[in-house]
């Protein structure tokens, strides 16, 4: 099993920054991906950012490409959401998750899921 903790969420002014932080914890998971997912009051969980553990190949969201940035330290088995320019429509709940391959965008090709942290922004 692998536990995930995310850290970072709080309240921030639109136009604000905030870094997310998820600490994985367990067996060791190789070759996986890592990634963020969010999840707004009243709408479906969503894909955010997702990076490749071994090359760091990055993909992002449509909505969240140019403000927000994904980065990991595979020494320390911990990745990170670096969101910039935050809008009021980013508020959510952030969980950081393991994903099944790069190719995957949606909660079926998660196999294990944080806690979440949540983010509010302000206008």
């Amino acid at each position: 099993q692998v536990q995930l903790v995310e850290s970072g969420g709080g309240l921030v002014q639109a136009g604000g920054s905030l870094r997310l932080s998820c600490a994985a914890s367990g067996r060791s998971f190789g070759g996986s991906v890592m990634g963020w997912f969010r999840q707004a009051p009243g709408k479906e969980r969503e894909f955010v950012a997702g990076i490749v553990r071994s090359g760091g190949a990055t993909y992002y969201a449509e909505s969240v490409t140019g403000r927000f940035t994904i980065s990991r330290d595979n020494a320390k088995n911990t990745w990170y959401l670096q969101m910039n320019g935050l809008k009021p429509e980013d508020t959510a709940v952030y969980c950081c998750t393991v994903l099944r391959s790069s190719s995957e965008r949606t909660i079926q090709g998660v196999v294990y899921w944080g806690q979440g942290t949540q983010v509010t922004v302000s206008s």
